[in-house]
């Protein structure tokens, strides 16, 4: 019992520390850019073509979305993913929309898509400056 003790709390801590990390260089991510919006587009298109995402090592975005126009691999394709973003909800500019798609995944479900398929968890597991990448690497599109 002892030992797994000492197993379970050494597993505890290096997974807090891990999370702590949040799986990226932080000097990297997040803050504000030179022209004013939030995020590092670079640094969100290598979290975006990561295998695993967060800090449960949930699959990439690549993993179900495309970045070609009219591939669907599971979810919609994100090439145009900008455009459509500005008009997606009234009120809601580009980077609200995609923020919330990405932290609250059946907020905004595409027509002719199911809601609960996308991860349901990335807001509790990616760091807010790593899905501020994501947004800015998505307006990139």
């Amino acid at each position: 019992m002892r030992k797994f003790l000492l197993t379970f709390l050494l597993v505890s801590v290096l997974a807090l520390f891990l999370a702590a990390c949040g799986g990226g260089d932080s000097a990297d991510s997040g803050g504000e850019a030179a022209d004013g919006s939030v995020g590092n587009a670079a640094n969100g298109e290598k979290l975006y073509k990561s295998a695993t995402i967060g800090s449960a090592s949930a699959p990439g975005c690549n993993t179900c979305h495309s970045l070609e126009a009219d591939v669907v691999i599971v979810g919609p394709s994100h090439a145009g993913i900008a455009a459509r973003a500005e008009t997606a909800v009234e009120g809601m500019t580009a980077e609200e929309y995609l923020h919330d798609s990405i932290v609250n995944p059946d907020a905004h479900v595409t027509e002719g898509y199911t809601a609960g398929v996308m991860y349901q968890n990335y807001g509790a597991e990616i760091p807010e400056p790593q899905i501020n990448d994501l947004v800015a690497f998505l307006l990139t599109q």
